[in-house]
């Protein structure tokens, strides 16, 4: 081969390599953008499921303390409900106790008599 050949050969192989470099070079390039864009659009998206959970978290805080006041509001009322409840049975009981029609005095009556009525067939014998 003669020496120019030789050289354009080397020049050829040089351009080659230049233009495969090139290509590289700027597959690369595209590949990083690409790659930037991805990355960008899934900051995006982190940023609006981000929003979202957010909104959602408030909305179950505040669920919650609406269910805390109302078990508080039920827990009052149960409360208020066993204060009347003994209020109710002390009134009860009491007028059993000064009522003379009552069962309670009636059923008292009926013991003090037959106690005295066993007393009276015991002394008897």
């Amino acid at each position: 081969m003669s020496t120019g050949a030789v050289i354009l050969l080397i020049v050829a192989a040089i351009v080659v390599l230049a233009i495969v470099a090139l290509a590289s070079q700027r597959a690369s390039a595209r590949r990083t953008e690409r790659l930037r864009e991805e990355a960008d659009s899934h900051r995006t998206e982190a940023r609006l499921h981000t929003t979202r959970a957010e909104r959602e978290q408030a909305g179950a805080e505040e669920q919650a303390a609406r269910a805390r006041r109302q078990a508080a509001e039920a827990e009052e009322r149960s409360q208020r409900a066993q204060m009347e409840r003994e209020r109710a049975a002390n009134l009860d009981e009491r007028a059993r106790e000064i009522d003379p029609d009552s069962e309670a005095e009636v059923d008292e009556r009926a013991d003090e008599r037959t106690n005295a009525r066993d007393g009276d067939v015991r002394t008897r014998t």
